[in-house]
């Protein structure tokens, strides 16, 4: 032990000595020898210093990219219960100490903040953090061989058994810059909707819980083909028929964040692929109601002088909307399909793109083509798979009496599954389940007489419809006839009064 005390003793004076002669170098050699006086000061403090230092930035790269390495040692060290560990994942410039396999390691962690003021690109870009590990010279190889994937994989540990699920939007572009700025705001995700909850067709929720396990994961599977590690769904049907419960049971059963996108508060194709890129993996991008969101066919009206002059005529609230409307975003669909599969999809992994519309005819092929969207979800009407669903979760039954004419309305009436819950939800302490049961069967005899009638309606809508076209029709027909009897009786009154003519003149001569 005084062999040791003595060692640092030494080590200490001999670097307090190199620091003293660099300080007064500093501030009386002349400036132009200081660059070559500072490489070779370098090389000897790092002969004499027996410490090896590891930095691990917030950032990678162009700070494109966030470092899954970062994250994991914050979660790793945010981990340990000691004191000192609390403090470091709470304040800069704090050290921790740890041992592995008998080899001691600090850690600590260090901010450092901008001297001149800029313009910032990113969110909290005037500022950057990092870890930095420190060992001795010898304990290298273990270190880079052992110790950081140790860290590694207890961070990603750590943080899927932490994880808690966020749900984000997208903030207006204008909010981006300025100190802890963000592109996206969040709350905690609690949405309790599983697939247990999910009442639909029990074959095709089993084939979806299948294909979500699958590729999250499908690391290797997605490096070994050399395509980005991600998929798309689309979900499509009428309203109310469990879309968005869906997206909540995929975020629930991966443990993944949802990131809500509003296309039309995005101006243009730049902070479209800025608020990407921003997005963390394990997460699930949802765009709705994608085709009302924004026009994306490419195609844009075509001012005709009609146009202008109706522009000029119409009422200033309106066409201040319309104005309005055109100026609030140049998202193209090119560059949306940029962002999902082509170069920019690979900035990133396991993520999920979901759109949602209640018309599917409307889209543009090229946006849910397979290759994009992979897997095309019709969420339609109620069935009797997902009424059994409803009926275990709502009332706690398997079976019952009314069931079998449940059954036979529900493959006769198109409801949705919002509305069947509604009727089979309880309305007081003294509904039980006959009651909830009668008033689904009331309901789905209803539903079915209003279709019949609006069908009727539509029928005889129609014939009238017919009759009056037939009815316009017919006076023109007859106006058509006794024209064509005029013309026939001119050319034949003509032709007499040729005759006769010519048969005088005949005689005459």
């Amino acid at each position: 032990m005084a062999m040791v005390g003595e060692m640092w003793s030494h080590l200490g004076s001999t670097m307090g000595t190199l620091m003293l002669v660099y300080t007064v170098f500093k501030q009386f050699f002349p400036h132009h020898l200081q660059g070559s006086f500072e490489k070779y000061f370098n090389r000897i403090v790092r002969y004499a210093y027996p410490y090896v230092e590891i930095t691990f930035d917030e950032f990678t790269g162009e700070r494109m990219k966030r470092s899954e390495a970062y994250s994991r040692i914050k979660s790793y060290l945010s981990d340990k219960s000691t004191a000192s560990a609390k403090l470091l994942s709470m304040d800069y410039n704090e050290e921790i100490t740890e041992e592995f396999q008998g080899v001691k390691i600090w850690w600590s962690a260090k901010r450092t903040l901008s001297k001149t003021p800029r313009i910032a690109i990113y969110p909290a870009d005037d500022e950057k953090k990092s870890y930095k590990l420190t060992v001795h010279k010898r304990h290298r190889e273990l270190i880079t061989q052992s110790y950081i994937s140790h860290v590694m994989k207890e961070g990603k540990e750590i943080e899927t058994r932490n994880r808690q699920r966020k749900l984000y939007s997208n903030n207006p572009s204008q909010d981006w810059d300025g100190y802890r700025s963000n592109k996206w705001s969040n709350v905690l995700f609690e949405h309790p909707a599983t697939f247990d909850t999910l009442a639909m067709d029990a074959k095709l929720k089993e084939e979806i819980k299948n294909d979500l396990i699958k590729f999250s994961k499908g690391k290797d599977y997605y490096a070994r083909i050399g395509k980005a590690w991600k998929c798309g769904y689309l979900l499509y049907g009428p309203p109310g028929t469990g879309k968005s419960s869906m997206i909540a049971a995929m975020a629930n059963l991966l443990n993944y964040d949802v990131y809500d996108l509003e296309l039309t508060a995005v101006k243009e194709n730049t902070e479209l692929r800025r608020l990407l890129l921003d997005t963390s993996s394990k997460s699930i991008i949802v765009i709705e109601d994608i085709d009302c969101s924004i026009d994306l066919t490419g195609q844009r009206e075509k001012k005709t002088e009609k146009d202008g002059n109706e522009d000029e005529h119409s009422d200033p609230v309106t066409k201040r909307v319309k104005d309005k409307k055109k100026k609030n975003s140049k998202v193209t669909l090119s560059r949306l399909l940029n962002c999902i599969d082509g170069l920019w999809s690979f900035c990133g992994g396991e993520r999920i793109i979901v759109f949602t519309t209640n018309y599917v005819e409307k889209l543009d092929p090229a946006l849910i083509r397979r290759g994009r969207m992979d897997k095309h979800i019709e969420l339609s009407y109620c069935c009797f798979d997902a009424f059994k669903v409803f009926a275990k979760n709502y009332l706690e039954v398997d079976s019952h009496s009314l069931f079998g004419e449940i059954e036979s309305l529900l493959g006769e009436t198109n409801m949705t599954p919002a509305d069947v819950a509604e009727n089979l939800m309880p309305k007081s302490d003294y509904d039980d389940v006959e009651t909830c049961l009668k008033r689904l069967v009331e309901a789905l005899k209803d539903t079915k007489e209003e279709a019949k009638k609006k069908v009727e309606d539509e029928a005889r809508l129609m014939a009238e419809k017919e009759e009056e076209e037939k009815q316009r029709k017919k006076p023109e027909k007859e106006e058509k006839e006794q024209s064509g009897k005029d013309v026939k009786e001119v050319k034949e009154n003509g032709v007499a009064k040729v005759g006769e003519e010519v048969k005088e003149i005949g005689v005459t001569h």
